[in-house]
């Protein structure tokens, strides 16, 4: 009951079982994880992974650099990086916080010089999050305690750096502005940066500056920490020492300039002489071993000098394992408050590269409200843009006005932009609802509680599903679960299936869209007869992306202008894909023949009713299509 999910019985199982899983089969500490924590579908904005992968928010085929995720990722450190991630996938709905990560990104913007130092600061923080797992699990070595020392020795400049961001924004406020209600995401970082001073001082203190991965390696601890390690390690020194004396006492004594005193695993340290000067052999030496072209040796004083080297060496290295052991438990203790900065770390690296993504790229600060607006100025889509290498991109605006524009329908020939606009607005909520400036020249809009995204054609063969099943999948999951609040992308619905079979489909799912949930939604289509719903439906506007025909060419303006577009210019986009001249010109041949026998400007008033009399002067198929919607 304690962690709120008391009637959360399939959840409370599955992390019981993890938590099994992890204390009795992986046997590892489980010390680092947080209690369970419910995330409330109320709290978030729904994304379904269909939605996720059609709007490229953190994968795209095209590469990372392509998507959402790769345009916003300015992140210094692992831990913000993965929580601007989440915060794509996981967009929210408080208002109050989304005001709150407004705040701070203005805040830098309009110090650019503490963002830059904050940057800084940044940079020098690695992993505190990983690290501190490891080492709460016993997996950790010597490198992850350097790596946490360092990283926490950037953490005081940051903080610094955000009082006094937060000292001039106070000075800036207007008299008459309450100051309990600005600045209170700054006051939460930095309290959540705390102060390991001490910590950071033990750990530079103890560790060498380059201690190696291994522990068995030795040299972890630095010279002057133990006064019982420097003296074991002085010890083995000095018998280091000792041998390679004797050897050049050896080398005289016996005349022998090619003697050598050796150590391997299996007999310590050994006097190895060729046989070209097997006569010149002492009569103190014990034959060890008998090789090819060398005779091994050993003596009392040789063997009595290994056993304190060596004695000395493995205790030392008992001893630094030891105090390694103590180190580790030393940080286990802060782990509380080395989970609360690393987390106060993600959240200020992520705030700050969205403020330099912002700065960068001429975004605004979105206005939020809880209406069901969506109102955007000079809208720019934030990956296209930034991908676009020898053009400009054309920003469009956007007026989804509940009471006379709720659903758009957006008619144009194929590369148009048609697509780029509708994901454009989708991606310009996400961007909105995780606190960020957007690509408009301004925006207000009204928060969305979930988001979906019908587009493209694919099939599932995996699943046995064709590409009309699964376009029929999806957009029976957005009519089963969109609300009022929700935004939806739908582009092309129905064109996977015959015509009229497809049309009627198209209509019947607008018409939903519109009288029974009265969402926000963009509609694109070629179906030119949706158009006549902006004639019957109150909230239902018309609108298209311009084009220009010069010297039988088509020129695109990707400009959305309102109104319906009277031609799909398919023929003319064949030909600049590449399709032969024959081909092109048999297809407005046919064009022209059903342009002459369809539907009369009557018929087309009537909707998808209407009776399309082209199918007189084709032969019936021997066997009619069955219709999906037929009944058997």
């Amino acid at each position: 009951d304690g962690f709120g999910c008391a009637n959360l019985h399939s959840a409370s199982g599955a992390a019981g079982a993890i938590l099994h899983y992890l204390i009795h089969q992986l046997r590892r500490p489980c010390e680092h994880l947080h209690t369970p924590r419910v995330r409330e579908n109320a709290d978030h904005v729904l994304i379904d992974a269909a939605s996720q992968r059609n709007l490229d928010l953190v994968e795209s085929r095209s590469g990372k650099q392509h998507t959402l995720l790769g345009v916003l990722d300015r992140t210094a450190t692992p831990m913000g990086a993965r929580l601007l991630r989440d915060w794509i996938l996981h967009p929210l709905r408080d208002l109050s916080v989304l005001t709150n990560r407004q705040e701070t990104i203005a805040a830098f913007l309009a110090e650019p010089f503490l963002l830059s130092k904050c940057r800084e600061s940044l940079k020098g923080i690695r992993d505190i999050e990983r690290t501190t797992s490891r080492l709460s699990q016993n997996s950790g070595n010597a490198r992850d305690l350097q790596s946490l020392s360092i990283s926490l020795s950037h953490i005081p400049s940051l903080k610094e750096d955000l009082s006094s961001l937060l000292t001039m924004e106070r000075s800036d406020m207007e008299p008459q502005t309450d100051s309990s209600k600005t600045g209170s995401n700054h006051r939460s970082l930095i309290a959540s940066l705390h102060d390991f001073t001490n910590l950071t001082t033990l750990l530079s203190s103890a560790l060498a500056d380059e201690p190696p991965a291994n522990l068995r390696d030795g040299g972890i601890i630095r010279d002057g920490w133990s006064p019982e390690l420097d003296e074991l390690r002085n010890a083995s020194r000095g018998g280091k020492d000792w041998i390679a004396r004797l050897q050049e006492d050896e080398r005289k004594r016996t005349g022998i300039d090619s003697l050598k005193i050796k150590f391997n695993n299996v007999f310590g340290y050994f006097i190895e002489i060729t046989t070209s000067h097997l006569a010149k052999v002492p009569d103190d030496y014990t034959r060890k071993q008998t090789m090819s072209n060398a005779e091994r040796y050993i003596t009392p004083a040789l063997k009595e000098m290994e056993n304190k080297v060596l004695g000395a060496e493995e205790r030392s290295k008992q001893l630094e394992a030891e105090l390694f052991a103590q180190l580790r438990s030393q940080v286990i203790t802060h782990l509380p408050r080395l989970q609360q900065s690393a987390a106060a770390v993600a959240e200020i690296d992520v705030l700050c590269a969205l403020a330099e993504v912002a700065q960068f790229h001429r975004h605004c600060r979105p206005v939020l409200n809880h209406e069901n607006g969506f109102f955007v100025t000079n809208g720019r889509h934030p990956v296209l843009e930034q991908t676009l290498t020898d053009t400009k991109f054309v920003p469009n605006d956007t007026e989804l006005d509940p009471e006379s524009a709720r659903l758009q329908i957006l008619t144009g020939p194929n590369m148009a932009g048609k697509s780029t606009y509708i994901r454009q607005i989708a991606l310009i909520a996400v961007m909105a609802q995780i606190g960020a400036y957007v690509p408009a020249e301004s925006a207000t809009l009204g928060l969305v509680d979930r988001i979906f995204c019908r587009v493209g054609a694919s099939d599932d063969l995996s699943r046995g599903q064709s590409t009309f099943m699964v376009e029929m999948s999806e957009t029976a999951l957005i009519l089963n679960h969109a609300t009022d609040r929700s935004l939806v992308i739908l582009d092309e619905i129905g064109r996977g299936t015959a015509t009229f079979d497809g049309l009627s489909i198209a209509w019947a799912v607008a018409e939903h869209l519109h009288d029974t949930i009265g969402c926000r939604t963009l509609f694109a289509t070629h179906y030119h007869e949706l158009t006549d719903l902006a004639n019957t439906k109150q909230a239902v506007a018309n609108y298209n992306v311009a084009v220009r025909e010069w010297n039988e060419e088509i020129i695109f303006l990707h400009k959305i202008l309102p109104g319906a577009a009277d031609k799909s210019y398919g023929i003319q986009v064949a030909r600049l894909a590449g399709l032969p001249k024959a081909v092109v010109e048999r297809a407005k041949s046919i064009l022209s023949h059903l342009e002459l026998h369809s539907v009369k400007p009557e018929q087309k008033k009537q909707g998808p009713k209407a009776k399309n009399t082209v199918q007189d002067e084709f032969p019936k198929p021997a066997t009619p299509q069955m219709d999906l919607f037929a009944d058997f």
